[in-house]
């Protein structure tokens, strides 16, 4: 299931928005040779720098002409250009840097390009709008070249657009309105559009344009990106748990040695967790509000006082397959962001929960890594095999929590109709998911080395026969000997407990001789009660639910 899939588009409603940017992204800028820097402010000249981070092929001396074009870098500290290329050595985000790889299929959706392409689409959208609505007769229905030309804005729109949005936004020093000039540019020739330009904002506050354009770069980029990544998650632990279903484990309460259980029945109890919490995501609806400055559709009443715009807004809003909410200040409420938010909090902190132990079953020999040649596990100890994939994953879900749990705290707080503290804020969503994308990623790689060690599970539990006091003073209640509990305690606690011990203790019980034969073939490896068919019902139900 979707984020956001249960929502209904209506009939007749405008095209949902379309996917073509993250292409057009792509081409110009993660997959192009060049990055771009702006390196005149004043004449708006950009001058193209080489990508780091691309899979097309630079020459070395293309590179250097370039960079000298722009900077000349003396010293980290003493001449460093604020300008200089975004690289893995000068990103101060990790996520940008180092990780870069790891996290670029979120950039088309949360970043600064996200957010202005999917303001440029709700802008054009507005506008398709108001010309299907009957009585602003300003806004005449477009013919199909104006739609197509208007479509195309939105279809073709790439990271040089941006650019020049942002160009606009230093005169403006407003980055919605850069967006409505940005358009008024490209629809000024044409003489149909040209006619409605001042349409392309009407009756909107910038809340109105941002709000929805939040809810498409989440809606797209979960759908898309990291709902995948989950899947794959939650798809491989599910896959150790079948795998392992059969394979007995002492079980620890405490840190000391309990009830055994299976391996694969403790793997399936993550798996079930996390994809609980996955379809948690799924069902948070993603609401939008597009009713002017103050929620009350003040400026569109005045202009056209005979248009039934709360429902035009809805129309508009669940046309672009959000959910329309009709009671709000200046900007929507973000509640569903704080539920949201928090749904991811709760699955990362089940993966939380996952990585750590995990560690420690590799910690105690469960789980060998398998290595690659080359790799190095420590600088300085060569035996060693780091479980730093599930190390990794753990200390960035710690980042990602902290900033989700923020952004869920903070963004329904807002003093009276609004403040600008929301604004700010909503620039880190894609640094909150990035940091989940990327611990989930780290997880997937550390699954993928594991090896399980049955000889390391297979001596605890050789070591563990005082694990079978549990169903033998249980059975000795079943009938009727008196302080079962009592004797085992006897006779298990602080000593050494052994298959022989355990075999005398039983054959001087006065329980029925078919109890005592069933007890007699307990050991630590089949004390397992009925985990493996634990496994074999998730299992089985699993992938319909994946």
């Amino acid at each position: 299931m979707e984020f956001g899939a249960s929502l209904r588009v209506p009939n007749g409603s405008l095209s949902t928005p379309t996917l073509n940017h993250r292409s057009c992204f792509y081409e110009q800028f993660v997959c192009s040779p060049t990055r771009y820097c702006h390196s005149n402010a004043s004449s708006r000249s950009f001058v193209p720098l080489p990508c780091k981070y691309s899979t097309c092929k630079a020459t070395l001396k293309e590179a250097n002409s370039n960079i000298k074009a722009v900077e000349k870098v003396k010293g980290i500290h003493s001449d460093y250009s604020c300008e200089t290329e975004l690289s893995s050595l000068t990103a101060i985000s990790p996520l940008d840097g180092r990780y870069w790889n790891k996290v670029k299929d979120l950039a088309p959706y949360l970043s600064e390009y996200g957010l202005i392409y999917y303001r440029n689409l709700v802008e054009i959208k507005w506008l398709l709008k108001l010309s299907l609505v009957t009585e602003v007769s300003e806004v005449p229905s477009f013919s199909n070249e104006a739609q197509l030309k208007l479509q195309e804005l939105i279809d073709g729109f790439g990271i040089v657009d941006a650019m020049e949005v942002k160009n606009i936004e230093r005169t403006t020093n407003h980055d919605v309105k850069a967006v409505e000039y940005f358009l008024k540019t490209k629809c000024q020739e044409d003489p149909e559009i040209a006619k409605v330009l001042e349409f392309f904002h009407f009756g909107c506050t910038s809340e109105d344009i941002n709000n929805l354009a939040h809810g498409l770069m989440l809606k797209e980029a979960i759908n898309l990106v990291i709902l995948p990544i989950m899947d794959d998650l939650v798809k491989a632990i599910y896959a150790m748990a079948k795998a392992n279903a059969h394979v007995p484990m002492l079980s620890r309460t405490h840190g000391q040695p309990a009830s055994p259980t299976t391996l694969g029945k403790e793997m399936v109890i993550f798996a079930e967790r996390l994809n609980r919490e996955r379809q948690a995501i799924c069902q948070v609806e993603i609401l939008g509000k597009f009713a002017g400055a103050v929620g009350n559709y003040n400026a569109h009443v005045v202009a056209y006082p005979d248009v039934n715009w709360p429902q035009v807004s809805e129309q508009f809003v669940t046309s672009l397959g959000l959910s329309f909410n009709p009671y709000v200040t200046q900007i929507e409420s973000h509640d569903y962001m704080a539920e949201l938010f928090h749904s991811f909090i709760r699955f990362n902190n089940i993966l939380l929960d996952f990585d750590k132990d995990i560690w420690a079953y590799i910690s105690v020999g469960y789980f060998k890594q398998v290595t690659k040649a080359g790799e190095i596990g420590s600088s300085t100890m060569p035996h060693k095999v780091n479980p730093i994939d599930f190390e990794n994953s753990e200390g960035n879900l710690g980042i990602a929590n902290a900033i989700l749990d923020h952004l869920s705290m903070k963004l329904p707080v807002s003093r009276w109709q609004r403040d600008l503290t929301d604004s700010t804020v909503l620039r880190n969503i894609g640094v909150g998911l990035g940091y989940s994308l990327l611990a989930y990623k780290s997880a997937l790689v550390g699954i993928g080395k594991l090896q399980v060690n049955e000889a390391a599970l297979n001596k605890d539990l050789d070591n563990s026969w005082e694990v079978l006091a549990e169903p033998i003073q249980t059975v000795m209640r079943r009938y009727g000997v008196e302080e079962p509990y009592e004797k085992l305690k006897e006779l298990t606690r602080g000593r050494a407990v052994t298959r022989e011990r355990i075999t005398e203790f039983i054959s001087f019980l006065e329980i029925p001789i078919e109890a005592k034969t069933e007890l007699s073939k307990l050991t630590p490896h089949n004390y397992i009660g009925v985990a493996v068919q634990l496994v074999e019902d998730a299992c089985s139900k699993a992938f319909d639910k994946v």
